[in-house]
């Protein structure tokens, strides 16, 4: 019995479905502020992957962005990303545009632009590419009614760095106190 591997078809797929099936539970509504959620409560998705919703700014869009991707992918994989958008209001629908930075690019073949159509949630799932270790962005704008949203989804990947340095290189000072040296960029 074959089982589907971490970066494989089925894996995408189930991310995707699993995406598509926690947005339209949460009905799709706008959200004021990020929130998580997962795939059932106190579990992750597949692979460890969390459900996020982009933070929406007052006279942006109003297309709710959700997102879902692996925690720290391996440099050099292919990265799905799973984009659920709702709350297309506008008869005319909507439109997604996709660029990235940060050392990411869009698989060989990959759509940059999509139309939304009105009144329906619409899954997406994007293949990035991610040559070394670090951080890179998806940048996802959204247009409705004329206005535009933009998103920016940090893609983490290999091992973040250590925001702080072990509490070992810490000095003592004249005085007693503790002092962390720090380079100056």
């Amino acid at each position: 019995m074959k089982h589907a591997q971490p970066g494989g078809l089925h894996a995408t797929a189930a991310l995707a479905a699993t995406a598509l099936a926690i947005f339209l539970l949460l009905g799709a509504a706008p959200v004021a502020r990020s929130t998580e959620s997962t795939a059932a409560p106190g579990k992750a998705g597949p692979a460890g992957a969390v459900i996020r919703t982009a933070p929406m700014k007052a006279g942006g869009s109003g297309v709710v962005v959700q997102y879902q991707l692996d925690d720290a992918p391996a440099g050099g994989a292919t990265v799905p990303v799973v984009l659920v958008f709702g709350n297309i209001s506008d008869p005319d629908g909507a439109t997604v545009r996709l660029s990235v930075d940060g050392g990411l690019s869009l698989a060989p073949g990959g759509e940059t632009v999509r139309r939304l159509p009105a009144g329906q949630a619409v899954s997406w799932t994007v293949e990035l590419k991610a040559p070394a270790a670090g951080t890179g962005y998806l940048n996802v704008f959204t247009t409705q009614f004329g206005a535009t949203s933009a998103t920016s989804i940090p893609v983490q990947v290999g091992k973040a760095p250590a925001a702080m340095p072990a509490s070992g290189s810490l000095k003592q000072g004249r005085d007693g106190e503790k002092i962390l040296p720090m380079k100056v960029k």
